[in-house]
């Protein structure tokens, strides 16, 4: 039995008919989506990466994705980030780190063999203030243009104009140091940075104070619309800056309870996701505007979705429509 089968038959055991439907319009899916570059957010996926991720990668690529995006922690992470990580684990009912049983190596050859590339990869501020010369060694193997911090936990680090300014400055440092490795660093969205500090946001600050030599950023629109900003307004803003869009759409409107800069307020919109163009908000518009703003990867990120086989059949064919 090939992998794909194998997979699959996993898969429907765990998940019924709902995924043999899935599974029955795969090869329908085939094929780049225009002149996008369409991947994936592995962490829309958990569960199947969890279970086999050389299988997974190889469906992947079959519906028609073909760029992956990482989340860690990595084996050359932080030790204290994969402590962290391991209680998180438990709560997500997952057994693996990335790679999910195979090495950095293993998983370029399973890429590679699959035609996918890993443009992008997620890491944390612990392992870049504390382990990134392991982190950059660990990673090249992969040909990874962006490491990206995905989020800042720490309020104290966040807190007012002058700890952005110093943020913006760590970033430059981050990127200077990347950029002999040929690649840059990415800071993603998540909703405190929209709080009002005197008249002026956090996005804001780190964008116009960081070298757009060393440092770029990811959109994540879901996010943006939470805190009350616009996406298609930040692309305009500041064309060339955002060389990713995250991509997942809203059943409903969602706003923060506060600023969105607690795990709670994040975990209360995962209800309100649908798959990006199955919602309320613009995505086709956001998309366009990206394309003309300058980005160049375009990553489906629904989080932790509910029914996973769906939404990467579902996501890729509302692309292919839009």
């Amino acid at each position: 039995m090939n992998r794909r089968k194998a997979i699959k038959n996993t898969l429907l055991g765990t998940g019924g008919l709902t995924l043999l439907n899935s599974f029955s319009t795969m090869d329908k899916l085939i094929g780049p989506v225009g002149n996008l570059n369409v991947g994936i957010q592995l962490f829309t996926i958990p569960g199947l990466i969890d279970q086999d991720l050389s299988g997974t990668l190889e469906i992947l690529s079959e519906i028609g994705y073909r760029e992956i995006e990482f989340y860690g922690p990595y084996p050359f992470s932080a030790e204290i980030a994969q402590k962290q990580w391991a209680e998180m684990k438990k709560m997500l009912k997952l057994q693996n780190d990335a790679f999910f049983g195979l090495s950095a190596k293993e998983t370029s050859k399973v890429l590679n063999r699959n035609n996918l590339q890993c443009p992008s990869m997620h890491t944390d501020i612990i392992t870049l203030r504390t382990n990134m010369d392991n982190l950059l060694e660990g990673v090249s193997v992969l040909e990874p243009k962006y490491l990206v911090l995905p989020a800042i936990i720490d309020i104290n680090t966040r807190k007012d104009r002058e700890a952005y300014l110093r943020l913006a400055e760590e970033f430059n440092g981050f990127g200077r140091k990347m950029s002999g490795y040929g690649m840059k660093f990415v800071y993603h969205n998540h909703g405190y940075e929209h709080a009002d500090l005197n008249g002026e946001m956090g996005l804001d600050i780190l964008i116009k104070n960081t070298n757009p030599d060393y440092v770029q950023f990811e959109l994540d629109v879901f996010w943006m619309k939470a805190a009350g900003a616009e996406p298609t307004d930040y692309l305009k803003k500041y064309p060339g800056r955002f060389k990713m869009l995250h991509l997942k759409d809203a059943s409903e409107e969602f706003r923060f309870s506060g600023d969105g800069g607690t795990p709670d307020q994040w975990m209360a919109g995962f209800p309100k996701m649908v798959d990006p163009g199955d919602g309320i908000l613009d995505i086709p518009g956001i998309v366009s505007e990206g394309q003309n703003s300058g980005v160049d990867h375009f990553f489906l990120e629904r989080d932790l979705a509910p029914n996973p086989m769906d939404t990467l059949n579902n996501s890729y064919k509302n692309l292919i429509a839009m």
